[in-house]
C-alpha cells in the first residue's frame, strides 16, 4: 500500500516575524526534498480547512476565543516571547487540522498504508489553556480524540521525537488511560517539562536525552523503554509528532542525530504499528529549524514509511 503526503496551500499565511526560526520556508524545504524521485510513489493531496471547532475536543472553552482575540486585524500579533499570530494564522492551523482529519481518514479507510502531513503552525506546545512554544492548536490531540470518537479506536499512541518536550500533548493526556504518549526531547531545554520521574496515570512514558548525545543515546532510549510501553500498549492507532530539530545542525538545540537516525526511528515505529495496529500511521510536523536538517530528517522519516507500506 501507498503513503500518502498531505500539502498545505496556505502554509506561509502564518507570519511570524523576519528571522523568527518557524518560518515559512520551513515547508518550502520539506517540499522540495519530497519532489525528488525516489518520492514518486508518493500519494499526494492538498489539505482542506477543516472546523476549529474541533479543538474544543483538547482545549478549553475560552481557548478559540482568546486566540480570535489575539489575532490582530493585519500584521502580526504576540501571545507571548516566542509565539506569535497573524491576521490569517487561524487560516493556516484550520488546514493543518484539515491535513491531519484527511490522512486520518484514508489511513482508517485502508486507502493508504500511513500518511505524513507537512504543515504548519506546530502544535505539540499547546496545552489545555494555553497556546505556546509557537504552537496554536494541538492538531495531534485532537486527531487522537478524532481517531476515538469517530473511528473507533479504543487506544490511540502519541508519539513524539521533536527535541522539545511535548508538555501540551502531556498536559491534554496526562490523566487519559486510552492515549499512551512516549516522548524523547533534550534535558534540559524549553520547555522545562518531561520529567522521566512523570508517568501520568502509566501512560506517559518520557526519556530525557543530554546534550550532545547522538543516535546511539537514542536508539537506547527506545529499544529500552519507549518502544516496550508502545508495544504493551497496543494501540489502535498510532500518531507522530515528527520534529526534526534533533538534527546536529539545528540552531535551536544540541543533540547530533543524523538523517538515518530518524529513517532508523521511523522504521522501528513503523514495525510495532504493523504489529499493533496493521500500520496505521498518520505522522504530523512538528520542530525542525536548520533549513537542510529539516529537508533531510523529514525526507529519511517518509522513505521509511514508504518502505513500510
Amino acid at each position: 500500500m501507498a503513503t500518502l503526503l498531505v500539502s498545505q496551500r496556505n502554509f506561509d499565511s502564518h507570519r511570524t516575524p523576519t528571522g523568527h526560526p518557524e518560518r515559512a520556508d520551513r515547508i518550502r524545504a520539506v517540499e522540495e526534498a519530497l519532489n525528488a524521485p525516489r518520492f514518486d510513489r508518493l500519494v499526494r493531496r492538498d489539505a482542506p480547512e477543516a472546523d476549529l471547532n474541533l479543538a474544543r475536543l483538547v482545549h478549553d472553552e475560552a481557548y478559540l476565543s482568546g486566540l480570535s482575540r489575539a489575532r490582530p486585524a493585519e500584521g502580526i500579533g504576540r501571545i507571548d516571547e516566542d509565539t506569535f499570530i497573524s491576521a490569517h494564522s487561524l487560516e493556516a492551523a484550520a488546514t493543518a487540522l484539515g491535513a491531519g482529519l484527511l490522512a486520518l481518514d484514508a489511513v482508517a479507510l485502508g486507502e493508504v498504508r500511513n500518511a505524513f502531513c507537512a504543515v504548519r503552525p506546530p502544535g505539540h506546545h499547546a496545552e489545555i489553556a494555553r497556546p505556546m512554544g509557537f504552537c496554536l492548536i494541538n492538531t495531534v490531540a485532537v486527531l487522537a480524540r478524532v481517531a476515538q470518537k469517530k473511528l473507533g479506536a479504543e487506544r490511540v499512541a502519541i508519539i513524539d521525537f521533536d527535541v522539545h518536550h511535548g508538555n501540551g500533548t502531556e498536559d491534554i493526556f496526562k490523566a487519559d488511560r486510552t492515549v499512551f504518549y512516549g516522548s524523547s526531547h533534550q534535558m534540559p531545554l524549553y520547555p522545562g517539562t518531561g520529567s522521566p520521574n512523570f508517568t501520568g496515570v502509566g501512560n506517559v512514558c518520557n526519556v530525557g536525552l543530554g546534550a550532545g548525545s547522538g543516535g546511539e543515546a537514542m536508539r537506547e532510549a527506545y529499544e529500552g523503554a519507549i518502544l516496550p510501553q508502545l508495544e504493551a500498549f497496543r494501540p489502535d492507532f498510532l500518531l507522530i509528532s515528527a520534529g526534526f530539530d534533533a538534527d546536529y545542525r539545528d540552531p535551536l538545540a544540541g543533540l547530533n542525530w543524523r538523517p538515518e537516525d530518524f529513517g532508523w526511528l521511523t522504521a522501528r515505529l513503523a514495525e510495532v504499528a504493523a504489529r499493533c495496529c496493521d500500520g496505521r500511521v498518520v505522522s504530523m510536523l512538528e520542530g525542525g529549524y536548520d533549513r537542510q536538517g529539516l529537508a533531510t530528517g523529514a525526507a529519511a522519516h517518509v522513505e521509511m514509511l514508504m518502505a513500510a507500506g
